[in-house]
């Protein structure tokens, strides 16, 4: 089983506008047996960010498998909290602060 993380890697952006490619390319990822998910690189997101992790998070327990988010830029986590499913999104950032967001970091209005 593939337990690598770089598979998501190249994921830049999780906004409405690549939201189903996104969906797709994680549950492929899942349903190839990756487990973590690194999104270290993703700089712009907006609220369907927060469906498609839940989407993939639904999709790996129906699995029966645990998939874990890392490396979660601070304006994704902030989200996640904003609207309480963070516990949900990634349970093991819930506990710790969301760090001040970087200038890179791009939040799309709709």
């Amino acid at each position: 089983m593939a337990d690598s993380a770089n598979n998501m890697l190249s994921l830049t952006a999780l906004t409405v506008d690549n939201a189903t490619a996104a969906l797709e390319h994680g549950l492929a990822a899942i349903a190839a047996g990756q487990t973590v998910f690194d999104l270290r690189n993703v700089v712009a997101v907006d609220s369907a960010a927060v469906s498609v992790m839940l989407a993939w998070q639904r999709a790996a327990a129906q699995a029966g498998v645990k998939l874990e988010l890392v490396n979660l830029p601070a304006i994704l986590k902030s989200l996640t909290k904003l609207y309480g499913v963070c516990a949900l999104v990634s349970p093991q950032l819930c506990d710790q602060p969301a760090r001040d967001v970087s200038t890179s970091a791009e939040l799309h209005h709709h």
